[in-house]
């Protein structure tokens, strides 16, 4: 198996990108838009931890900035009738902070959001994967969402905002503003106004 690869980043693509492993190997490895926009720039040296995913018909390498976001990934993977590619897509779309909270919290619609994944299979990883997921799992230096911006992030959305644009509005909320949802959605709101 092949846990983490380092070398120069030779290409990048929307959904892979290709890492130099000394002169003469380029490794096709499928990231996350989320890993993508972290990379940095090509002719630049990066370290990625990998899975090596084995199928009748071919293997794919996937890579993640993390340990704990190769084993979400691996989570993700676990549960019956999401294969990589769902999963990636639910990495894509949704933080890992924001997938740990939608299991743990019983909440099917947060994942049911990600493109490719309705509502029996957002059902099924709630119920898979329900105390599997522990919060100590996240990524370091990535605290859980609170309720209260859980309740923004369903606002936004039902404005008709995508979970990626509520995240990045969410997170332009300053640390010291008000808990109450009204006021934090106000303040979300505005930085669509930027």
């Amino acid at each position: 198996m092949i846990a983490s690869v380092y070398g120069k980043l030779e290409a990048k693509y929307s959904d892979h990108v290709v890492v130099m492993v000394g002169e003469a190997v380029g490794l096709k490895i499928y990231v996350s838009a989320r890993t993508l926009d972290q990379l940095g720039d090509v002719g630049q040296l990066v370290y990625l931890h990998t899975r090596l995913e084995v199928r009748q018909d071919a293997l794919a390498l996937y890579g993640f900035l993390t340990e704990e976001g190769r084993d979400l990934f691996v989570a993700l993977t676990s549960v019956s009738g999401v294969g990589p590619r769902l999963a990636m897509a639910a990495l894509s779309t949704l933080s890992p902070e924001m997938i740990v909270n939608a299991v743990s919290r019983e909440e099917p619609e947060i994942l049911a959001r990600v493109p490719g994944i309705g509502k029996k299979i957002a059902g099924r990883m709630v119920f898979e994967l329900k105390g599997k997921l522990a919060l100590e799992a996240l990524p370091t230096g990535i605290s859980p969402v609170s309720d209260v911006d859980m309740e923004v992030l369903g606002a936004l959305t039902t404005l008709g905002y995508s979970i990626v644009e509520a995240q990045a509005a969410i997170q332009s909320i300053p640390r010291d503003a008000p808990q109450d949802i009204e006021e934090r959605v106000r303040i979300a709101l505005s930085y669509f106004d930027r």
